[in-house]
């Protein structure tokens, strides 16, 4: 299914229809202020597991990150972090980053992995956000990779429909998607150590 939602007043009918999907174990398609993502909801098992399949990752290895409605949800999955830490997410947040934290006990069990580190995400989109909030958890979520070795991210959302229509439940154009990812941040041992470049510029926000 593709359904069209407009970041600047997503109709809530449509999100609505995205966030029953998830709850009942869908996977789905969405935009983000950087490249479209594929994801489910955090808490069920085997939908993280056919994001993973989807993705050609082991969910035990797996990369995923959980995209967040705002920072008030962070601090369910990670453990503590100072003040500096704090500031510098509220200014950057929502934006086109990936802060890596130490996880909290919460996390492992949800992901069914010995992960020690979580990826949080709060995009700068309404449409992702407004279902995380409307779901009432966060979503794990992965990027969606292309084949082909020059265009590494699919930006065209009928393109991305026509390749996963079989494999997920739900694609959700948003428009056109970036092709640059996001800017992963570890900020694990209380500094910023950028781990990718991306579309994220931390130094204005440092």
């Amino acid at each position: 299914m593709l359904i069209k939602i407009y970041n600047d007043n997503p109709n809530p009918k449509a999100i609505d229809q995205a966030v029953d999907i998830l709850k009942k174990g869908g996977v789905i398609i969405y935009p983000t202020d950087t490249v479209y993502g594929i994801g489910c909801d955090i808490t069920n098992q085997k939908a993280i597991e056919k994001v993973c399949q989807i993705r050609g990752l082991k969910p035990d290895k797996a990369n995923l990150s959980f995209i967040c409605y705002d920072l008030t949800d962070i601090s369910q999955y990670t453990k503590p972090f100072d003040t500096t830490v704090f500031r510098v997410l509220k200014k950057a947040l929502p934006g086109p980053f990936t802060f890596i934290f130490n996880a909290s006990g919460q996390v492992p069990k949800l992901l069914s992995s010995k992960k020690k580190t979580v990826g949080i995400r709060v995009p700068d989109n309404n449409i992702v956000r407004e279902i995380v909030k409307q779901l009432g958890n966060p979503i794990v979520t992965t990027s969606i990779h292309d084949e082909d070795e020059i265009i590494e991210y699919s930006t065209d959302p009928e393109l991305i429909y026509e390749k996963y229509q079989e494999s997920v439940d739900l694609v959700i154009d948003g428009g056109y998607g970036d092709n640059v990812a996001s800017t992963v941040v570890d900020v694990t041992n209380g500094e910023f150590e950028v781990i990718r470049e991306g579309k994220g510029d931390l130094e204005q926000y440092l």
